[in-house]
């Protein structure tokens, strides 16, 4: 696919998910979402309502993370998460599984998890996205959360937080698009910070691409262009 500038920004989740997030912080992230025409604004949900705002009247989404970035906060408080964020006003919302039961195998416990809260976003208009956290699964268990994906249908599976041990990689962008056949999306996520691993996210299949390095990404890709 051939990008513009404005083609490439829509496929930006622009990123600002720091434990020392402040209102000016926010505010600077979602003027330069509006600047940019990001598809979205990923942040922590206690920022929705704030990042509402901010972005009345742009078409540029707010995204809540949901148990992030451990995945360890159990199903009924990703759920309650999830219902609060929504209330807030999130269009998307990105979870993060329990990667502890990935490592068990445990997947009857995963699509659960999954369909509970695809259902819940859904049942609302709203985008689910769900975050694998590959660095921390082998290729086989990145496999088998995509099949789960396949079958339950979130709109978008994701590589990384940008918290763990490592992010995106080309392989698994590949490994995750290829097992979901074209049922579900695929976001590429964590240490893509300028334009030539953004494009190789995006030639391996990515559809959406978080990142805090959007503006450097663009600039790169105007200078090349």
């Amino acid at each position: 696919m051939t990008y513009t500038k404005q083609t490439l920004a829509k496929t930006f989740d622009h990123t600002f998910l720091k434990a020392y997030a402040t209102n000016a912080d926010l505010e600077r992230l979602c003027q330069q979402a509006k600047e940019i025409g990001a598809a979205m604004v990923a942040i922590n949900t206690e920022w929705t309502k704030f990042c509402k705002e901010q972005l009345k009247g742009s078409d540029v989404h707010v995204g809540a993370a949901i148990s992030f970035p451990l995945g360890q906060s159990g199903l009924k408080s990703k759920l309650d998460e999830c219902r609060n964020a929504i209330e807030d006003g999130a269009d998307e919302i990105d979870y993060v599984i329990h990667i502890g039961k990935a490592k068990m195998h445990d997947w009857d416990y995963l699509k659960k998890e999954m369909e509970e809260m695809v259902s819940l976003c859904h049942a609302s208009n709203k985008i689910c996205k769900v975050i694998f956290e590959n660095c921390y699964l082998e290729k086989e268990e990145i496999k088998a959360l995509a099949e789960i994906a396949k079958e339950v249908k979130p709109d978008f599976i994701k590589t990384s937080t940008g918290f763990g041990t490592g992010g995106a990689t080309v392989e698994d962008v590949k490994l995750m698009v290829e097992t979901v056949q074209g049922e579900v999306k695929v976001k590429a996520a964590g240490g893509i910070r300028d334009w030539k691993t953004c494009k190789a996210m995006l030639e391996a299949g990515a559809q959406r691409i978080g990142t805090s390095s959007s503006l450097k990404i663009l600039e790169e890709f105007e200078a090349q262009a």
